[in-house]
């Protein structure tokens, strides 16, 4: 049966995402960042719902009150990253537009990644790192300046159930640089859509908002193993079952995004 629920699902994206990416291409001329934004967060909360729908993954959010309330409040989202369905969640259950860090590879997936460079977002060149961390700065200062936050895996990929990657930096020292508040997100989406698996299982998946964190006076370092302890320590408490040993390590931090 979750075989089946799997295929649907994946059949439901493909036939939702075609249409939907050639009317942002069509469209986006005409529109402002902002529209594009939740014209394409429109097709996300339709994918996340159909995930619903056919797979029965269902989202249990806590802590939206941890959020930002100004219309033109900053922040950086720092968010534990074990499948694609946080990446489809996070603009389907936030209320300002956010913009993604990602790989411009991503830009040549056909439809998706059409639509998405249509999108106000910051899309870097990992193999010249010095430069993509000056584009993030100055956009991500740009675009919290007008009210969206950024979003970022500390991770930077996904990682699987009960195990934790290397937490980069990159996030912090974005945050210090523009002065805004970080906030960490832990997610437990590995119990029903696991890394890499084309086979989902019904289930909740349990996204928790931490208290922000400001960033003044910091050291990206230090920052980051404050975001880290929490997320870890989240975790735990989301999914004890996933950590036999019965903690979350905290690592060594790495620089970078």
């Amino acid at each position: 049966m979750n075989l089946i629920r799997s295929v649907l699902h994946q059949l439901w994206m493909v036939l939702t995402v075609i249409p939907w990416a050639l009317a942002v291409v069509i469209a986006a001329p005409f529109l402002t960042s902002t529209r594009i934004y939740w014209m394409c967060a429109g097709w996300l909360k339709l994918a996340v719902n159909g995930g619903t729908a056919i797979l029965g993954i269902k989202n249990r959010v806590s802590g939206m009150e941890n959020l930002p309330t100004g219309a033109s409040d900053g922040a950086v989202l720092l968010v534990k990253h074990q499948s694609t369905w946080e990446t489809f969640t996070m603009p389907a259950i936030m209320p300002h537009p956010l913009a993604y860090v990602f790989k411009k590879e991503l830009l040549r997936v056909p439809f998706f990644g059409w639509a998405m460079s249509r999108m106000d977002m910051i899309h870097i060149d990992r193999s010249r790192r010095a430069e993509a961390f000056n584009k993030v700065v100055a956009q991500g200062r740009r675009l919290m300046g007008e009210g969206v936050w950024v979003i970022m895996f500390p991770e930077g990929t996904r990682i699987p159930r009960g195990e934790k990657g290397t937490y980069r930096t990159g996030g912090t020292r974005l945050a210090i640089e523009c002065g805004a508040p970080v906030i960490p997100i832990a997610v437990t989406s590995a119990k029903c859509w696991p890394r890499k698996a084309f086979i989902k299982r019904p289930g909740i998946v349990d996204i928790s908002i931490g208290p922000q964190i400001s960033s003044v006076g910091r050291k990206p370092d230090e920052l980051m193993r404050e975001v880290e302890a929490w997320i870890e320590a989240e975790m735990l408490r989301l999914d004890p079952e996933a950590y036999p040993s019965g903690q979350a390590r905290v690592s060594n931090l790495k620089p970078g995004g």
